[in-house]
């Protein structure tokens, strides 16, 4: 039987994984092609150089559930490759992955180069031919005389030009990478506009800014303007996220604004970054609750200064600020606060309004929202609808996560997926 010649495009995790299990079909030859000097660049600096592998959810119909975009067909995927299938994997590659509080689970070594030094080593022992520093010019795909198809990919790099490659099978899996997009466009693919996800927030507010470093765990934040009228009437909305917030010297981030940056990439894009955002600095409280808790505050401690006294768990430097916020004078004495200025805490407390003034960067995380229309892509085999032969991984796709390693399972899962399309 002849050898199925397979060119994967990308050296990331996606492109790493779906090389490795193609490669270990029977009769399959493997050519990995990277643009960069070094493969797995993004697996090497993520989760903080630690490398945020997978997280522990191990129920499918839970873990599509933090995916803005293509958890429904990551469903079906899932049960086939999920999380559990990645720990069980590089555990046989030597690699032991732990689960820290927040379900993310990472390497024991906390050195990213643990995955790298797995991935590339899987590669080499499946037979993957590695090639880096090379640029895919264009493919063309050509028509044999039996009718099937091949793809002439056609490089350039600093050794040759115009040297080109015969293949049978192509895996793409360039991540956000614009060459990625135009290779798809040149096979017939349609895309959905990238645009960034995982982002901050940048806020316009000094006294905000002095209080970097102070964070609150959990905090609720909500898009309260660009939100769609389909989305409010939604029971579930997406526009509105908990978890841990952290102010720095430029406004808002921690992982609640990192799920709602990637919710409202859509939205905020449009809006060009200029939004009204909400803050409930203590959800697990109802507002009758804060209130009952400050009216207390007043009868027990009227004598301390309310600046001094903060009766809710929150930092007092925030307490001070949020007081400011409310327009309260920080020298009262509790017993001399009227029940107005009681109400005008209770509000900044559960929803603190700020303005949006564009987004800040995630360093750990480069996350685009769109790429490859996902209708346009078989989900048993990954395979390209519209070009036969052609394979898709990864980022490349129109799926996202938010933080905490949804978007390398995504890559693992997509990548073990199509190897297997490929082998068939």
């Amino acid at each position: 039987m002849a050898s199925i010649e397979v060119v994967v495009i990308g050296g990331g995790a996606a492109g790493f994984f779906g090389a490795i299990h193609a490669a270990q079909a029977p009769h399959t030859r493997v050519t990995l092609l990277e643009a960069g000097r070094q493969p797995l660049a993004k697996v090497r600096v993520s989760g903080g150089g630690r490398c945020n592998v997978t997280h522990h959810c191990f129920e499918p119909s839970q873990l599509v559930q933090n995916y803005p975009r293509g958890g429904k067909a990551l469903r079906g995927a899932f049960s086939k490759f999920q999380p559990l299938d990645v720990v069980r994997w590089f555990n046989q590659e030597g690699v032991k992955l732990k689960t820290e509080a927040d379900g993310r689970m990472f390497p024991v070594t906390d050195d990213s180069e643990t995955i790298v030094e797995a991935l590339m080593f899987a590669a080499k022992k499946a037979g993957v031919h590695l090639r880096t520093n090379v640029v895919v010019q264009k493919i063309e795909p050509k028509i044999e005389l039996l009718g099937d198809r091949k793809f002439d990919v056609i490089l350039k790099n600093s050794e040759k030009n115009g040297e080109n490659i015969i293949c049978d099978r192509l895996l793409l899996a360039t991540g956000s990478s614009l060459s990625g997009y135009a290779i798809a466009r040149s096979l017939g693919h349609d895309l959905e506009p990238p645009v960034p996800s995982l982002f901050t927030f940048n806020i316009k507010d000094s006294k905000l800014h002095e209080l970097a470093g102070v964070s609150v765990n959990p905090a609720t934040v909500k898009l309260i303007s660009a939100a769609s009228p389909e989305k409010k009437k939604s029971s579930r909305n997406p526009l509105e996220q908990s978890g841990a917030l952290l102010i720095t010297h430029w406004g808002l981030s921690g992982p609640a604004v990192l799920k709602l940056s990637a919710w409202a990439a859509r939205e905020l894009h449009e809006c060009n970054y200029q939004a009204k955002l909400a803050v409930n600095w203590i959800p697990s409280l109802k507002v009758e609750a804060i209130k009952q808790i400050l009216l207390t505050a007043k009868i027990d401690q009227p004598k301390k200064f309310i600046s001094n006294y903060c009766p809710l768990e929150i930092s007092l430097r925030l307490w001070e600020y949020l007081l400011d916020k409310a327009e309260v004078e920080l020298e009262k004495r509790w017993a001399d606060i009227s029940n107005k200025a009681l109400q005008q805490i209770v509000n900044v407390l559960n929803a603190s309004e700020y303005a949006i003034a564009g987004k800040g960067v995630f360093k750990e995380e480069f996350v685009t929202c769109g790429g490859i229309r996902l209708q346009d892509v078989n989900f048993q085999t990954m395979e390209s609808k519209i070009c036969s032969g052609l394979f898709f991984a990864g980022e490349v796709l129109d799926i996202d996560g938010v933080t905490g390693g949804f978007n390398f399972q995504n890559a693992w899962t997509t990548a073990w997926i199509a190897a297997q399309g490929i082998a068939e």
